[in-house]
């Protein structure tokens, strides 16, 4: 029986992967590890690199520098200091605590001795307790079977848009049907078939058009301050997971002062399953708000 060909990486494994520097060690509390990565110039979103391609990146220094399958994200918290330029950035992470099941971890991500981002992160090993929900994902028609990449894009889109598949479900469209509440979702994937991981959902968290759009007249700059995202669930769900997989993705914002606005995110896998809820503070510059 021939043996099954490795699945090459794909363009968001290659521009979102880290490199650790130096030898790596059993994790313990008070490692520190360096890790070098690459800005690429694909995933820009107004003034700098996407704040979800970043996450995905620092995520993956995280899940290196705690080296455990069994230990999986479960909060992931990012302070956007500045927008590094393309090129080299480096990563320290500390693992604060070991503890038996629960890591605390810290990040910081740097370009040319500036300060870029700063990172808190927790993962945990598998729990079992009762199992509570009152949310419900929304009632929309399933994911289409063609997957098209870009169609944000060719709307003209930031150019990180090219790199995603977004079949529009929920809310309205941005800049033009301004009487709708600021809340926008719809099915979303990478452009490049690839399983659902946690560097993914964590990119999905802020991949969506800023829900304020659908109150504004034009597009503007909506830098993220900070982010934070928590995964309900362990990633991926399968051994085997699909990579034609789509992920429900909405954002709902519901106040916009001084141009700070919150917008909240929920992500489900097809059958219903919460995969992740974030929030994150944004700032909306120069907007005209109708």
């Amino acid at each position: 029986m021939a043996e099954e060909t490795p699945r090459l990486p794909g363009v968001f494994d290659r521009d979102t992967a880290v490199r650790r520097e130096g030898p790596s060690e059993q994790p313990r509390s008070g490692l520190r590890s360096v890790f070098s990565a690459e800005v690429a110039p694909n995933w820009r979103a107004g003034r700098g690199p996407h704040g979800g391609y970043l996450a995905a990146m620092l995520l993956r220094a995280l899940m290196q520098s705690v080296d455990d399958p069994l230990r999986s994200p479960r909060s992931l918290t990012i302070h956007y200091a500045r927008a590094p330029s393309e090129g080299p950035v480096s990563i320290t992470t500390v693992i604060e605590r070991q503890g038996r099941s629960l890591s605390t971890l810290s990040a910081r991500m740097e370009q040319g001795g500036e300060l870029i981002a700063l990172v808190l992160a927790a993962f945990s090993v598998p729990w079992e307790g009762p199992e509570i929900s009152e949310l419900q994902m929304p009632d929309v028609a399933p994911a289409d079977a063609g997957r098209v990449p870009g169609t944000l894009f060719k709307a003209g889109a930031p150019p990180f848009t090219e790199n995603i598949v977004l079949q529009h479900r929920i809310g309205g469209l941005p800049f033009r049907d301004r009487e709708h509440p600021m809340l926008i979702g719809g099915w979303m994937g990478l452009a490049e078939p690839r399983p659902l991981d946690a560097p993914a959902i964590a990119f999905f968290c802020d991949a969506l058009i800023p829900a304020p759009f659908m109150r504004t007249g034009q597009p503007a700059p909506a830098p993220t301050i900070d982010l934070t995202v928590h995964f309900r669930m362990p990633m991926p769900r399968e051994a085997d997971p699909d990579p034609h997989e789509l992920c429900l993705v909405q954002t709902q914002t519901s106040l916009v002062q001084e141009g700070f606005f919150e917008e909240d995110c929920l992500i489900w896998a097809a059958d219903g399953t919460l995969l992740a809820q974030s929030r994150q503070l944004a700032l909306l510059m120069h907007p005209p708000i109708g």
